[in-house]
């Protein structure tokens, strides 16, 4: 896939939470069905990544499109005029959550971001915390009132999921429903051929 010949193009940051396998699925989807990613790792992230996974920082980075460092602010996705279709952080830390929130723009996903909401694109974070405290809340209550996205990564169950990678599958799915991006990774919900009895 040259990148000239690209039609799909997501950012993509991973911040310092658990949950870093939900980013790496997403990468390797987004690069099956033809959408290409840039990469942005918080330093956080890639720890979690040797941490929580089997993968070594080169695979996953390889996975993407391009990768940026997350201290380089004059990356291409920091501009405006830079095409992209917008943004996932999965998994969005509170510290990104707030910084996103409050316009502070310490590292790129911070300003990747910004860059996003002020271009109104789709912006999807992922927020990986329990339980939340009223400061998280109103971080995301601030975010969704400006049309942010607030994906928590909460399995489902009507899909009937068989292992941990069904469930990271279908979260990645919804993710990826954000932007109109169709993948087969995942059972749709399908109403039942017979009502369950009611129960006394």
């Amino acid at each position: 896939m040259t990148d000239d010949k690209v039609s799909r193009r997501l950012v993509v940051g991973m911040s310092g939470a658990s949950g870093v396998i939900y980013g790496i699925r997403l990468l390797e989807v987004s690069r099956d069905v033809g959408v290409a990613t840039e990469l942005i790792m918080s330093e956080w992230a890639e720890k979690n990544v040797r941490i929580e996974t089997g993968y070594r920082l080169e695979e996953v980075r390889e996975m993407a499109t391009v990768t940026h460092s997350a201290r380089n602010q004059a990356a291409s996705v920091s501009s405006g005029s830079y095409r992209t279709d917008g943004m996932v952080v999965v998994p969005c830390s509170m510290r990104t959550l707030a910084c996103i929130a409050t316009g502070v723009t310490e590292n790129l996903i911070h300003r990747a971001a910004d860059v996003v909401i002020k271009e109104q694109k789709p912006l999807v974070l992922a927020p990986r915390e329990t339980p939340f405290n009223a400061i998280h809340l109103q971080n995301m209550l601030t975010l969704s009132r400006i049309g942010v996205s607030i994906m928590p990564p909460l399995p489902a169950f009507y899909n009937r999921p068989e292992t941990l990678d069904d469930i990271v599958d279908h979260f990645v799915a919804r993710v990826l429903d954000q932007f109109g991006i169709e993948t087969d990774i995942t059972a749709r919900w399908r109403v039942p051929l017979e009502e369950p009895s009611d129960r006394e």
